[in-house]
């Protein structure tokens, strides 16, 4: 078999990280693979056969792109690496699930023998790019799945070992309710309005492991008004229905990103239920953060909506009547009528004599 020599340059990552104490992460790759692999400095030098030295020149470069992104690497990232360039992984994915290896940098999240991919374009940038950003805005109407695929991908984070909780948090404001005249304590007020959120994760995780998470506050799911204070690092923070946070809880949300942390932001614009005066923070931070490194905004559309059929039929017919409106939704029934159609029996009757007499 043909031997061959590799040198790699590390330039610009932390050294002492990349390697792990005592060259931990280093030993890893010695354990799965013949050839040397030597660290000198910021050099790694390989030599082995051609084949497997090519694998380990992209796991290196990988491991190298993945400190530089998150700074930090872990013994999780370099096996992960090593089973997703080996194939390994790949195939035992395949076996399990069916899902065939072009289509695995597309999986979110493998629970039993399930699998989660977006199933639209859109719902496919979101999840792109918050593999890309820190910070990603995911803004689209009611159906495109925004909420269930955030959730999924900060589940694929945690179960990665890349984050070590998970922060779900929605504004205390209701559609014509105020939580204040509901029955019970503040958990009994507040569940029902969060249980989009524990719909998701139930969907996705089994009961017995749901509950662990929550017990030991893995998982957390709160109003956002509780957000006040706190610093969440090595944690993937979800802010859904984020229309209706005022311009202060947004910057408020935003700014308990810790280290090693990230967030997606999930809202739909065309259902603000904030006081007329106030201003829709979703709204607003759009240009705010538009030209800021490590965000990124994700217009989901109509034809992203995959619930029932009729879903998108409904949305269209809400903005054709808002278009008639002017926005103000107060048209009258018989502005919309067709009148090339008669719309009583009256009409009918009147529309028949009309003919009679024209003859």
């Amino acid at each position: 078999m043909p031997i061959t020599d590799k040198n790699i340059v590390l330039e610009d990552i932390d050294l002492v990280n990349f390697a792990g104490i005592n060259e931990k992460n280093i030993d890893l790759l010695r354990e799965r693979f013949a050839s040397n692999i030597t660290l000198r400095g910021e050099n790694v030098f390989l030599k082995g056969d051609e084949t497997e030295v090519a694998q380990l020149e992209t796991i290196v470069k990988e491991l190298k792109l993945l400190q530089k992104r998150q700074g930090k690497i872990t013994e999780g990232d370099v096996n992960l690496i090593v089973e997703l360039v080996t194939g390994s992984q790949d195939q035992a994915l395949e076996r399990r699930t069916g899902i065939r290896r072009d289509e695995l940098d597309d999986v979110i999240l493998v629970e039993k023998s399930d699998f989660i991919k977006p199933k639209t374009m859109g719902q496919l940038e979101l999840f792109r790019k918050t593999k890309l950003n820190e910070i990603v805005f995911a803004i689209g109407t009611a159906g495109t799945g925004k909420t269930y695929l955030a959730v999924a991908i900060a589940l694929a984070a945690l179960k990665a070992k890349k984050v070590n909780r998970i922060v779900l948090s929605r504004p205390a404001v209701e559609a014509g309710e105020s939580l204040g005249f509901l029955p019970g304590d503040l958990s009994e007020k507040v569940n029902p309005y969060l249980k989009p959120l524990f719909d998701a994760l139930e969907d996705m995780v089994p009961m017995d492991k749901l509950k662990s998470y929550f017990e030991r506050n893995i998982i957390e799911i709160i109003p956002l008004a509780y957000m006040r204070g706190r610093t969440l690092n090595n944690a993937f923070l979800i802010l859904d229905e984020a229309q209706n946070a005022t311009s202060m809880q947004m910057k408020m949300f935003l700014t308990r990103l810790g280290i090693n942390s990230k967030c997606i932001i999930t809202g739909d614009i065309t259902q603000i239920d904030l006081p007329t005066k106030q201003t829709s923070g979703l709204v607003q931070i759009q240009n705010i953060l538009k030209s800021v490194d490590g965000v990124a905004f994700v217009y989901l559309e109509k034809k992203d909506v995959v619930r029932h059929r009729l879903v998108k039929d409904i949305i269209n017919a809400y903005e054709e009547f808002s278009v008639k409106t002017n926005g103000n939704g107060n048209g009258k029934p018989e502005d919309f009528t067709d009148s090339s159609k008669p719309t009583s029996e009256k009409d009918k009757l009147e529309g028949n004599n009309n003919d009679e007499n024209s003859k």
